[in-house]
């Protein structure tokens, strides 16, 4: 069952295929030998660029091969995905763009994560702080600055397909960074400031509220240790931060149009 919290829930609800024998091909000294010959004629025989064309081409082929997808969309399980983000989320299984690894798609609108297995099934979710100032670019040279001298409108978390991995701030805390050159992570909610009711602010119903920080992602301090650090203990994984002034496509340019219709998802448990 994926691991969820609501904006009102604090804590988390409670081989490899055998080998194929080899078959006996030495019947005989004789067949040995033409065997050997007829080996030696196809490695000594130049490869025509044609065929080296032919090959390239028939590998690229099985690889994006939809047989090899396990599903053609995302399991949101009991999650109540926006359009934006279930569009998203269903193209990155269909087209294996997460590249057989786990993945994570940050909704700024609904100020919301969800974390995905490598074959599209949901992990986890949860609500998250994030930038400030509405945008969907950070501005150049942001990650360099005193945090400061950081402008309020400058405050923004990126949109876009960002490679994230484990690190270390300049603190001394691990985070998962999403846009290292700016700064902007994934990391534990820090309730230092009283004054900034970060707590509240995640606990809250309304998205108005979980805006708060310089541009990075805060997520509640469980779903950190259960979920997110977990997945990035493996390596590396694609983080997708959905857009919220540009549009979806302007954005990840490679989505297929969508569809007409789609059938509503089941109520999200507050």
């Amino acid at each position: 069952m994926p691991w969820s919290l609501s904006r009102t829930q604090q804590q988390p609800p409670g081989s490899a295929a055998p080998l194929e024998a080899r078959s006996d091909w030495i019947d005989g000294a004789r067949q040995g030998a033409l065997l050997g010959l007829a080996l030696a004629v196809l490695l000594l025989r130049p490869m025509s660029p044609a065929s080296t064309l032919h090959h390239d081409q028939t590998a690229l082929a099985v690889a994006s091969s939809p047989q090899f997808a396990a599903r053609s969309e995302a399991d949101f399980a009991l999650e109540a995905p926006s359009v934006d983000a279930r569009r998203l989320a269903d193209w990155v299984v269909s087209s294996g763009d997460n590249q057989q690894q786990f993945f994570v798609l940050v909704d700024k609108k609904d100020t919301r994560v969800f974390v995905f297995n490598a074959d599209g099934t949901l992990r986890g979710a949860t609500p998250v702080l994030i930038g400030a100032a509405r945008g969907d670019d950070s501005v150049a040279g942001i990650g360099s600055r005193p945090i400061a001298l950081v402008a309020p409108h400058e405050r923004t978390t990126p949109a876009g397909r960002f490679v994230g991995e484990r690190g270390r701030n300049a603190g001394g805390e691990d985070v998962v960074w999403v846009d290292y050159d700016a700064a902007v992570s994934m990391h534990r909610v820090r309730a230092h400031e009283p004054a900034e009711r970060r707590l509240e602010r995640l606990a809250s119903p309304s998205t108005e509220d979980n805006r708060i920080s310089y541009g990075c992602i805060n997520v509640p301090v469980a779903f950190y240790e259960a979920v997110l650090k977990p997945a990035f203990d493996g390596g590396r994984g694609a983080v997708y931060v959905l857009p919220e002034v540009k549009a979806l496509d302007e954005v990840f340019n490679a989505l297929p149009a969508p569809a007409l219709t789609r059938s509503p998802g089941p109520a999200r448990q507050i």
